[in-house]
């Protein structure tokens, strides 16, 4: 397992349970590869993520980010009254200054396991596509609009399209 701080509902802090599915020293595997790949450095920058070959993921990890049971045990979370099912992605404190003005809106709720970013394209959509579409969730809630997002997820969970 793997605990990560994340900011939940007002911006309070908690900790969000995954399997672990990067090697325990991954920062400082990103800060060498950031300086060693220009292309990677400028991707990061823009989603956040890396979507080629990201050298912090161990080869079980990376089956798991693709059939996306990584995210499995933030159940625990939802249990917990921390998350629920379908929600704004549970982010990073480091990034709430890169969340600008949408974190305002974006923490009104709780995260989710699943969300409108995840059925959207998850990583092939950049940081502020991201954070537009979470706002627009948050401001839109429906219970409709929730159970859509859980069928949804399943498509998307047999098709592991944007998963890296």
């Amino acid at each position: 397992f793997y605990t990560g701080e994340r900011i939940g509902r007002e911006g309070k802090t908690f900790k969000c349970y995954k399997f672990r599915t990067m090697f325990n020293d991954n920062d400082q595997i990103l800060q060498e590869h950031l300086k060693k790949e220009p292309g990677a450095r400028a991707e990061w920058q823009q989603f956040k993520k890396i979507k080629g070959h990201d050298p912090r993921i161990t080869r079980s990890g990376s089956f798991l980010r693709k059939t996306s049971l990584d995210e499995l045990p933030q159940i625990i979370n939802v249990f917990r009254g921390e998350m629920s099912l379908v929600g704004a992605r549970p982010y990073l404190p480091e990034e709430k200054n890169d969340m600008g003005g949408f974190a305002d809106t974006i923490l009104l709720a709780d995260p989710g396991i699943t969300g409108l970013w995840q059925v959207s394209g998850r990583s092939e959509i950049d940081f502020d596509g991201r954070l537009r579409m979470e706002t627009w969730y948050v401001r839109n809630w429906s219970l409709w609009l929730d159970i859509s997002l859980l069928f949804r997820t399943f498509g998307v969970l047999l098709s592991s399209k944007g998963a890296y």
